[in-house]
């Protein structure tokens, strides 16, 4: 029998307000136990909650969801409490003593939504996207994944390979019957259409970069200006300045907000030649860094820039050195010369790599799905009808792992570890 589980759900005491979730098979036993019988479904109704003494703990909104239409997909009680340490202690104590019920599991209420098919895996995963989110862009790109977005653009491939499957096996078992029509031209042409649809998505900006921000790396050699530009661009004392070739040493990372996009700072070492072996390790990873960057500031010579289409050339420290020649824009952080078109210019950048608002974008785990329904529609192209089926069936698996529904067990544990306990 699944058990029967509860938590916290809202925001850690103290607060106003506290809720508490309650989902399985004894949710209904244990708001009767706690608050006496059962209000109307889905209406909140005002009980005093008592322990298994009989003592009050406290004068709470209680709502009553039986399942299977409820968040879980199973019965579900909430309490709303006062939001003090102590009352929210004393309840979960009074839960924990009956027979049936434990202290859910991170993510436990969203995996038995995906267990139940309340949600798919893609929507949980906006869910989780959802609640780490921290700008607009993340929050309203979440919310559309969330609800279902992406998963209705799959189902809809997935509705189309069917068609042409369908098409496809009947002309390969009843093609020389006569009732059937034997012209593959229209489930080739549906294979085509879903083929394009998928190039288009995989094509569009990664959703890693919405969720963990565009990664803007500052390079060049040492005391070119970098940690003081990453400072004044991170709001803050992040790196240490000093006038010694070599301070820093290591990638140091900020994440920032510009005009409400979602940027990763990363300042690193200078780069040259050196004997000193800290260095040398301080170097290797600066050109890591910008291996993996998005966007380069290039603060050196700019003839000694490298090849990166999102390079931009930043003559620094202008208010001594005048403005450079070859360089996209000269800047002064102690005068603030040119630091406002500098963030124009980034938030630019930045915009024209992360998803626009009406886009979907995809994360690794829903990308390499892709990536093998493409290769499998790719097959599909063959003029040998029984490889063109075979293609459409690899297609097809390849996109049910999207929404969950093959070879998902070893990747749930990992998904649902990120949510909170009450989630």
């Amino acid at each position: 029998m699944t058990s029967t589980i509860f938590a916290l759900s809202s925001g850690s005491p103290p607060a106003a307000i506290g809720v508490i979730r309650i989902s399985g098979p004894r949710a209904g036993a244990a708001l009767e136990a706690l608050a006496g019988p059962l209000p109307a479904p889905r209406t909140a109704a005002l009980r005093w909650l008592v322990d298994g003494r009989g003592d009050r703990l406290d004068r709470a909104l209680i709502l009553w969801f039986p399942g299977p239409r409820t968040a879980t997909g199973e019965d579900l009680a909430e309490l709303h409490v006062h939001g003090g340490r102590a009352v929210v202690a004393a309840l979960q104590a009074a839960l924990g003593a009956m027979d049936g019920l434990r202290p859910a599991e991170p993510g436990e209420f969203t995996r038995r939504a995906f267990a139940n098919g309340v949600i798919d895996l893609a929507e949980a995963e906006g869910l989780g996207d959802l609640l780490a989110a921290e700008t607009e862009g993340q929050r309203r790109h979440a919310l559309a994944i969330a609800g279902g977005a992406l998963s209705r653009q799959v189902e809809a491939w997935q509705q189309a390979i069917l068609e042409a499957s369908a098409r496809i096996e009947a002309i390969l078992d009843f093609g020389d019957e006569g009732d059937v029509d034997a012209d593959e031209a229209r489930p080739r042409a549906i294979a085509d259409g879903v083929a394009a649809g998928v190039a288009r998505l995989l094509a569009a900006p990664p959703a890693e970069r919405l969720r963990d921000g565009v990664r803007v790396v500052l390079a060049g050699p040492p005391n070119a200006g970098k940690s003081t530009l990453f400072n004044a661009l991170a709001g803050r004392e992040a790196a240490i300045v000093t006038d010694i070739p070599g301070t820093t040493r290591d990638v140091i990372e900020a994440p920032i907000v510009l005009a409400g996009q979602p940027i990763l700072l990363i300042d690193t070492a200078g780069l040259r030649d050196g004997d000193d072996p800290v260095e040398r390790i301080g170097v290797a990873r600066a050109e890591d860094a910008l291996a993996g960057a998005d966007i380069v500031l290039w603060l050196g010579d700019p003839g000694a820039a490298p090849d990166h289409p999102g390079l931009i050339r930043i003559g620094a420290r202008c208010d001594a050195t005048g403005h450079r020649v070859g360089v996209d824009l000269s800047v002064s952080v102690h005068a603030g010369e040119g630091m406002d078109r500098l963030r124009d210019l980034l938030i630019d950048h930045v915009r024209a790599l992360l998803p626009r608002e009406a886009d979907l974008a995809v994360n690794a785990r829903q990308r390499a799905a892709l990536e093998e329904a493409l290769e499998g529609l790719h097959l599909a192209t063959s003029p040998d009808a029984l490889l063109f089926a075979e293609g459409l069936r690899l297609a097809r698996v390849a996109l049910d792992r999207i929404t969950g529904r093959a070879g998902i067990e070893d990747m749930l544990d990992g998904l649902f570890g990120r949510f909170c306990i009450g989630k």
